[in-house]
């Protein structure tokens, strides 16, 4: 059971929408948290995150501003830090096309920057924010997510004698955050207009909430090497421009560079080694650092079948416009 009491926590990207709410969960949860350490690059946000969580108030809040690709930075940052939640991303999938080595340097030397400086000051545990970009990636940041999964991964192969557990949480379009679609539709919903990029699109949809639960459940279940992927629903790009702007007129304006129709978050490729533990999924690294029979017994995991796969347009189970109305009301209004 994780508590982070007495705890010391910093969170990369720690002023983005999921930052913000691991914030507040982590307040709720473990007022007693010794230190948290908001690390962003962002000055602004930084201020304004700090009228809302004033350290006068919050006294084991500390704002740290940092880039990812300064790795003396995140080793000062990380002095005495026992968790690490890495957020911080290069994410829109058009700006990382057009500027495609600036996506590198953050998303994929910046991740070994976050492992490198962890390494250097005894951090204990590390848990990573992926994408459902990164499953078979057709554009930059997809590929650029999946190398960093893959030096998370492997960074459990090199520790030593360190005591860290490294983990990474990989999930689909989170409802209502920075650039998301919900809040581009709501604000182009006064033009009368929604440009739909494909009528037959599909995304999957997860919750700021259940994103961080399951940020929570890595850090206090992860024995060092897991992808966890969550079983969440899928929503169409239709229901959810009925659901926002059903008075509006939709006009398709075509898929953007780098974009798929529908997203994956396990390929079948990954069925080897991906098992069912329940409320998630995980994919195992080929070799793990731990006995697979251990785990099997403890967690209850039950191998899925080989081709497996997890795909937005191909789920079980979906989201309609009566749903997301509500999830929006609930979720991002």
């Amino acid at each position: 059971m994780l508590d982070l009491s007495g705890k010391s926590v910093l969170i990369t990207g720690g002023t983005g929408s999921l930052g913000k709410e691991l914030t507040k969960r982590i307040y709720e949860s473990w007022p007693e948290v010794r230190r948290l350490v908001i690390y962003s690059r962002d000055e602004q946000k930084q201020f304004e995150m700090a009228q809302e969580y004033p350290p006068e108030k919050y006294r084991s809040i500390r704002y740290f501003i940092g880039d990812i690709r300064d790795k003396e930075r995140l080793i000062t940052a990380m002095e005495g830090i026992d968790y690490v939640i890495h957020a911080a991303a290069m994410k829109h999938v058009p700006i990382a096309e057009y500027n495609p080595m600036e996506a590198v340097k953050t998303n994929i030397l910046g991740s070994q920057n976050v492992i490198d400086a962890a390494f250097s000051t005894g951090v204990t545990n590390i848990v990573a924010l992926s994408t459902d970009k990164a499953a078979a990636p057709i554009n930059l940041y997809g590929a650029t997510k999946l190398a960093a999964d893959k030096l998370f991964v492997a960074a459990n192969n090199i520790k030593g004698s360190r005591d860290i557990k490294i983990s990474v949480v990989r999930y689909g379009n989170v409802m209502g955050s920075n650039g998301s679609v919900i809040p581009f539709f709501q604000k182009k919903r006064k033009e009368g207009i929604l440009p739909i990029t494909d009528k037959g699109m599909t995304r999957f949809n997860i919750s700021l909430k259940e994103g961080c639960d399951m940020v929570f459940h890595a850090m206090g279940n992860a024995w060092g090497g897991e992808i966890f992927v969550p079983k969440i629903p899928s929503y169409r790009i239709l229901d959810v421009a009925e659901a926002i702007g059903p008075e509006c007129e939709m006009i398709e304006v075509g898929i953007r560079p780098g974009e798929k129709l529908h997203e994956e978050m396990i390929t079948s490729s990954d069925s080897f080694y991906t098992y069912d533990l329940g409320t998630y999924y995980v994919i195992l690294p080929s070799t793990p650092a731990f006995r697979l029979d251990k785990f099997i017994a403890e967690k209850k995991a039950v191998k899925v079948p080989e081709g497996f796969y997890y795909n937005s347009g191909e789920n079980t189970e979906w989201e309609t416009v009566e749903s997301m109305r509500e999830l929006i009301e609930k979720y991002v209004n």
